[in-house]
């Protein structure tokens, strides 16, 4: 006789209830906003730290492209653009002495020298 046959005594006067959770509902609230709120924690510094470190990547990559590129430039600026020539992705300016902003080149979504 296998197991799935056997009668089991504490089954036998089992009475399935309505199938909802026996938990009340304020505090399932109170889980589903601590998981939520948990979960926002673990991701949004993960985020921002990534945003941060392109960000610097792109400034130091840009100012090597302006050093290259431009003796009489100013200053150099990176810039997360959307809808940039190319598509988006990060972009290097030149500002010069005069205040006019040249594009010199895009350094990718993920930004970089090639």
């Amino acid at each position: 006789m296998s197991d799935d046959e056997e009668f089991h005594p504490e089954l036998a006067e089992y009475v399935p209830g309505r199938g909802s959770s026996l938990r009340h509902p304020a505090v399932q609230r109170v889980l589903r906003v601590t998981v939520i709120v948990g979960v926002l924690a673990l991701v949004v510094p993960g985020a921002l730290a990534t945003v941060a470190m392109q960000a610097r990547t792109a400034d130091a990559a840009c100012r090597l492209v302006v050093a290259g590129s431009l003796a009489d430039a100013g200053t150099a600026e990176a810039r997360f653009e959307l809808a940039g020539a190319a598509g988006p992705g990060w972009y290097c300016y030149a500002r010069e002495f005069d205040g006019t902003e040249v594009l010199l080149r895009g350094l990718g979504i993920i930004p970089g020298l090639d």
